[in-house]
């Protein structure tokens, strides 16, 4: 019962719905192993929205949009599962924030 009225009250629910909007840069062997479609359709099937594209330096970056319940399973496929052929070493996140809508309608491979 009380759990039923926690939801009711808003609480849970508030908190998982809060959109945030978090940067991210990937290392290791990233590249040539289709980590930005991968990351597009982990996206996509999250309901997120944002960005993806190699960088000069051999890693992945882009950002993420969406409800923080969305957004921290996507972080963590980022940290440790990614393509079936990568090898992540390593995942950065920055500027995570609280933001009011989304800036983005889709998740996009940026070439």
């Amino acid at each position: 019962m009380e759990s039923r009225s926690l939801s009711f009250a808003g609480v849970n629910m508030a908190e998982g719905d809060t959109l945030v909007s978090v940067d991210y840069e990937i290392f290791g062997k990233v590249q040539g192993v289709f980590f930005r479609k991968y990351t597009q359709a982990e996206g996509k099937k999250l309901g997120l929205v944002g960005w993806v594209q190699n960088t000069d330096r051999g890693t992945v970056q882009g950002q993420l949009q969406g409800p923080i319940s969305k957004v921290r399973p996507m972080k963590e496929w980022l940290e440790s599962t990614g393509s079936p052929k990568s090898h992540i070493d390593s995942a950065k996140f920055n500027n995570e924030k609280v933001i009011l809508k989304l800036d983005y309608s889709d998740f996009q491979i940026v070439k």
